[in-house]
């Protein structure tokens, strides 16, 4: 497994995740507090039908926790930036963790061509943070606006109707980042 991360430390991090005990862990799988623990120091290695049993409880699922692990890498490089296939020549949109699981936060890099704007979004679960990198921006939020420039950031609850506009006379950019995992376009 990549960077040295093994099945034990893994599921450590999920059951922590999952705010169980070893021993809850243990009583919803049908098995032991000391066979998980040696688990976790990997001092013992499940069999499949056990770490599926286990991933069952942690709501894993066998695929996703092997790709997870070898998706380890701390650092994304520019080069690994992945357009959205929604984008348009006026609104890019980067994936800056593509193909990444587990994770709790989606941010991409936006990009708005003069008088572009991104879709509106409708009103749903979850929280958004931006950091204007280049350009100005207008902020949409329902029906109520805020002008934002270089340097300017924002946050917001995702229950309110959303969008963003380029109003500089240049490109725009945006670190945008939403929590849970949200972005579509």
């Amino acid at each position: 497994m990549e960077d040295g991360l093994k099945i034990g430390e893994k599921l450590r991090r999920l059951r922590m995740e999952n705010g169980l005990t070893q021993e809850e862990l243990a009583n919803r799988a049908y098995l032991t507090k000391g066979f998980i623990s040696q688990l976790e120091r990997d001092l013992t290695s499940p069999s499949i039908s056990t770490l599926k049993s286990i991933l069952d409880v942690l709501g894993v699922n066998l695929a996703d926790f092997f790709r997870d692990v070898q998706d380890t890498s701390v650092v994304r490089y520019e080069k690994q930036r992945v357009l959205s296939s929604a984008s348009t020549q006026e609104c890019q949109v980067y994936y800056l963790l593509p193909r990444a699981t587990g994770r709790l936060m989606d941010p991409v890099l936006l990009r708005l061509s003069q008088g572009a704007k991104t879709p509106n979004e409708d009103s749903h679960a979850g929280e958004e943070f931006g950091f204007v990198l280049k350009g100005r921006i207008r902020l949409w939020l329902d029906n109520q606006s805020f002008r934002l420039k270089s340097g300017d950031c924002f946050y917001f609850k995702s229950s309110v109707r959303h969008r963003i506009e380029n109003i500089g006379k240049s490109d725009a950019e945006v670190l945008w980042i939403a929590s849970p995992t949200r972005f579509e376009w």
